[in-house]
């Protein structure tokens, strides 16, 4: 029995196979794989920086949070930041708001 790699959307050990593709039970995430990581694509913060899983950034411009009373204010540090697909392509905890997504494009590198 081959050895199945771990979900590349939420690093889950727990993929399965299923009609030639595999699937990740925690977060949904179905990928082929005989596909190669080449077409991952690769987010950059507001300078050009290459950001990666577990990077510190600090957020560039106050942004307005739905629900919440306070936006996010410039200079704000976020740790160990996850990368994902889409428009808000950075998931993230900030203290005082909580998991939260935001575009690569209102941080910088720390």
């Amino acid at each position: 029995m081959s050895e199945i790699p771990p979900c590349p959307n939420c690093k889950s050990p727990y993929a399965y196979p299923t009609d030639g593709l595999l699937m990740c039970p925690e977060c949904g995430h179905e990928w082929n794989p005989e596909e190669s990581d080449a077409d991952i694509s690769v987010i950059k913060d507001s300078n050009g920086n290459v950001l990666q899983d577990g990077d510190s950034v600090v957020v560039i411009k106050d942004l307005p949070v739905k629900g919440a009373p306070k936006p996010v204010k410039a200079g704000t540090k976020v740790k160990n930041i996850r990368l994902t697909e889409g428009d808000h392509n950075i998931d993230c905890k900030i203290d005082g708001f909580g998991s939260m997504a935001l575009k690569s494009e209102f941080v910088k590198k720390a």
